[in-house]
C-alpha cells in the first residue's frame, strides 16, 4: 500500500506540473482531488485526517477575496480604474509605464489571475485602436500581474498560503516585499524599452479609443467601502481570514445582486485544487517524501532556489505547501513567497496568469511564443530573484 501511495503522489505531482494527465480529461483541480481520494482509499490517511489537513484560514481567505473581486467586477470598478489610468497615457512609453504600475498595483490587491483575465481584452482593444504592436504591452501585463502580486497576501494564491501558515501580518508583507515588487516593475519597463525600441517613443498618441465601463454606482460604493474597511482591518492586525469572511458576508447581504451572481465568479476549481493539495501534502509528510527537501531549505539561498525550481516543476502553490513544513522565521517565509512568485516570470508556462494573457491574445490573432517571452522573462526573473535575496537574506 505504501508503494501504491507513493505512485499516486508521483502521478499527482506529474499531473500538476503538466496541467493534467495525458489521456485523462482532468485539470489540476481534478488531479489534486483524485490524488487525495486515492490516498484515503489506500489508507495513507483516513477521512478524518484528510479533513484536518485542510487549512481553513487559507480557504476562507481565498474565498473572501474572490467574493470581493466579484462585487467590484460587477460594479465596473476594474474597467473604470483602467480607463482612469489610460487617460494619463500620452505617449507609448507613458502607456507602458502606467500599464506596468497600474496592473501591478491592482494585482497586489485583487489577485493576479483575476487582473490578467480582466485586463487582457481591454489591452488588446486599446493596442488595436491605437495601431500599436500589442506584444510588448502583453508582456508588460504578464510581468506586472506576477511581480506586482508579490506586494501583498491578497496578490496571489501562494501568498495567501504563506500568510495563513506563517502568521505574517498584511503589513509585514507590504513592508518587506513592496520594494522588491517595485524594483521588478521598473526593471521590466527598462527591459521592454531595450527589447522593443518603439515603446521608448515619446511621440503623442492619437486620441485613445473609449474603454467601455458599465458602472453601477450603488454596487461600486459598497464594494469600495468594504474594500477600504478590509484593508484598514488588515493594517490594524485583524486576522486576515476572519476579515475576508466578514467582508464576503457584508457583500452577500444585499438587495441589488443575487447571491448566484457572486458564486458564478468564485473560482471553485481553485478552491477544490487547494483542498486536494492540502491532503496530498499531508500524504507526502506521512510517507516521508519531503525529508529530502530539508537540506535545501536550511539556508536562505537554498530555500530561494528550491522554491523557484519546485515552482517551475510542479507549480507554485504545491511548491509552497511542500516546503512550508521546513520553513522557520519571517525572512524564510518571505523568501518562499518571493521565490515561488517571481518564478512565474521565467517562462510562458510558469504562471497561470501568463497562460491567461497568451490564450486571450491568441483568440484575437496575436501570437506569443515561448522564445518571445523567454528573452524578456529570463533576465527579469534572474535579476528579480537576485534583488530579493540581497534584500531579505
Amino acid at each position: 500500500m505504501e508503494a501504491l501511495s507513493l505512485l499516486v503522489v508521483l502521478l499527482a505531482y506529474l499531473g500538476l506540473a503538466l496541467g493534467g494527465l495525458p489521456g485523462y480529461r482532468m485539470n489540476r483541480a481534478g488531479v489534486a482531488l483524485v490524488g487525495a481520494s486515492f490516498l484515503v482509499l489506500l489508507g495513507a490517511l483516513d477521512l478524518e485526517e484528510a479533513w484536518r489537513a485542510l487549512d481553513a484560514h487559507t480557504l476562507v481567505f481565498l474565498f473572501g477575496v474572490m467574493v470581493l473581486n466579484a462585487q467590484l467586477g460587477y460594479a465596473g470598478f476594474f474597467a473604470l480604474a483602467v480607463r482612469g489610468l489610460l487617460r494619463l497615457a500620452r505617449t507609448p512609453f507613458a502607456l507602458l509605464l502606467l500599464l506596468t504600475l497600474g496592473a501591478g498595483g491592482l494585482s497586489a490587491l485583487f489577485l493576479n489571475d483575476t487582473m490578467a483575465l480582466l485586463l487582457t481584452p481591454l489591452l488588446l482593444g486599446l493596442a488595436r485602436g491605437l495601431g500599436l504592436n500589442p506584444v510588448p504591452y502583453l508582456l508588460a501585463l504578464m510581468g506586472a500581474v506576477n511581480t506586482g502580486s508579490l506586494m501583498a497576501p491578497t496578490g496571489n494564491p501562494q501568498n495567501i498560503v504563506v500568510a495563513s501558515l506563517s502568521g505574517l501580518s498584511y503589513l509585514d508583507f507590504v513592508r518587506a516585499l513592496s520594494p522588491v515588487a517595485l524594483f521588478g516593475l521598473l526593471l521590466q519597463v527598462a527591459l521592454l524599452a531595450l527589447l522593443y525600441p518603439e515603446v521608448r517613443s515619446l511621440r503623442p498618441l492619437p486620441p485613445l479609443p473609449p474603454v467601455r465601463a458599465r458602472v453601477h454606482p450603488g454596487l461600486l460604493r459598497k464594494g469600495l467601502l468594504v474594500t477600504l474597511g478590509l484593508l484598514l482591518a488588515f493594517l490594524l492586525g485583524y486576522p486576515m481570514a476572519q476579515g475576508a469572511l466578514v467582508a464576503a458576508g457584508l457583500l452577500l447581504f444585499t438587495r441589488r445582486l443575487r447571491s448566484e451572481r457572486f458564486f458564478l465568479r468564485v473560482d471553485w476549481e481553485l478552491l477544490v485544487m487547494f483542498g486536494g493539495l492540502f491532503v496530498l501534502t499531508e500524504g507526502v509528510r506521512r510517507l516521508g517524501l519531503a525529508e529530502g527537501l530539508l537540506p535545501l531549505a536550511e539556508t536562505p539561498l537554498g530555500l530561494l532556489l528550491s522554491s523557484t525550481l519546485l515552482s517551475l516543476l510542479i507549480s507554485n502553490v504545491p511548491a509552497v505547501l511542500l516546503l512550508a513544513g521546513h520553513v522557520e522565521g519571517k525572512e524564510a517565509w518571505l523568501l518562499l513567497a518571493g521565490g515561488s512568485t517571481l518564478a512565474g516570470n521565467l517562462t510562458l508556462l510558469a504562471s497561470v496568469a501568463n497562460l491567461i494573457v497568451a490564450e486571450g491574445a491568441g483568440r484575437e490573432g496575436v501570437r506569443l511564443d515561448v522564445w518571445t517571452h523567454l528573452r524578456f522573462g529570463l533576465p527579469l526573473t534572474l535579476l528579480g530573484l537576485g534583488f530579493l535575496y540581497l534584500w531579505l537574506a
